[in-house]
């Protein structure tokens, strides 16, 4: 959670990386997910630190803000969800339970809901960082996922799994005993050994 200015920064630095943003004028003027994460940031920076009524009011500005440009992208991503290095793969249909938690370094896809309990509203999933949500894919419950888990397109997933898994299928179960930080360690190689 932002709490601090350097907190702040670090989050859009990280946020930047993760959508590959390298700063010019076509980012600037067509990146509408860039400008969408960036307001979210400022969003979360000053609703967690505003002490004056001059801040909280623009808090508030910028909550209207952020649902304007995640209307227009089709997102319902609350503030305070999602750790730094968040990418958003496209824009689409994503919606988020105000009281789930993701870890660093989350993508996501089109089409994916992150969802509270049925019986609980208040109760929505726990997610570890290094996560890899694909399209369509549904979370929900008060359930917890731990580091580096890959979910599948169209994975429901309804009950908690540990670190270091891929996750597919309705209802969701392991299809393998690594996550997507392994997959990308295996392409790195792959290709180093095909250069040679």
């Amino acid at each position: 959670m932002i709490k601090t200015k350097s907190d702040y920064l670090l989050y859009l630095e990280q946020d930047k990386k993760a959508l590959n943003i390298k700063g010019g004028l076509k980012d600037r003027l067509t990146h509408d997910i860039w400008h969408f994460q960036k307001a979210l940031r400022k969003l979360e920076y000053y609703k967690n630190t505003s002490s004056n009524i001059v801040s909280k009011i623009y808090a508030l500005y910028l909550q209207f803000r952020v649902r304007k440009l995640g209307r227009n992208l089709g997102f319902s991503i609350p503030a305070n969800v999602f750790g730094p290095g968040l990418s958003i793969a496209h824009a689409g249909t994503i919606v988020v339970n105000n009281n789930t938690r993701v870890g660093a370094n989350c993508r996501v896809h089109v089409c994916v809901n992150i969802g509270a309990s049925a019986s609980d509203g208040s109760k929505a999933p726990i997610i570890g960082d290094n996560c890899y949500i694909a399209p369509g894919a549904k979370i929900y419950g008060d359930i917890t996922l731990g580091n580096n888990v890959a979910i599948g397109a169209n994975a429901v997933v309804n009950k908690s799994f540990a670190s270091n898994v891929t996750l597919a299928g309705l209802p969701a179960k392991v299809i393998a005993e690594k996550g997507p930080l392994d997959f990308r360690h295996e392409s790195t190689i792959g290709a180093e050994t095909d250069a040679k």
